[in-house]
């Protein structure tokens, strides 16, 4: 969720600063958020899935697709060049575009599972510490 929460800001052009303005919060405690250093809130997380008009699950990784975002000036233009394609180079560019999402995927879980892992580590050395 947290690689999410950057990807979603940088593609909205706008700074943390201007995204903790609008939960009503620090930059600084907001970058913890993106970070995976703090937990963010579920009524933070609708508020950043209202603001993004993305989905809760889109937003929590559970979902890949984002939810009545209307189509770019780009996206528009790349669907026009689909439409130019034979049906083999359809094929070609639907084959590479699976790959790249599989590794995409791949990418985010391997982000995920290190984070929980450093989560994990720095609760046993917190309790370590308590017992001495």
């Amino acid at each position: 969720m947290y690689q999410r929460l950057r990807d979603l800001r940088e593609d909205a052009d706008k700074t943390q600063a201007e995204i903790a303005e609008y939960l009503g919060t620090t930059a600084q405690y907001y970058g913890r958020y993106e970070k995976g250093e703090s937990e963010l809130p579920f009524s933070r997380a609708i508020m950043l899935a209202e603001y993004y008009n993305v989905s809760l699950d889109y937003l929590a990784g559970r979902s890949p697709l984002i939810k009545n975002k209307p189509l770019t000036d780009e996206e528009k233009a790349l669907v026009e060049s689909w439409r130019q394609l034979s049906e083999r180079n359809k094929g070609k560019i639907e084959y590479h575009i699976f790959e790249l999402l599989k590794l995409q995927k791949q990418q985010y879980e391997a982000i995920s599972q290190a984070k929980e892992s450093d989560r994990k580590k720095i609760n046993t050395e917190d309790l370590t510490d308590r017992k001495k």
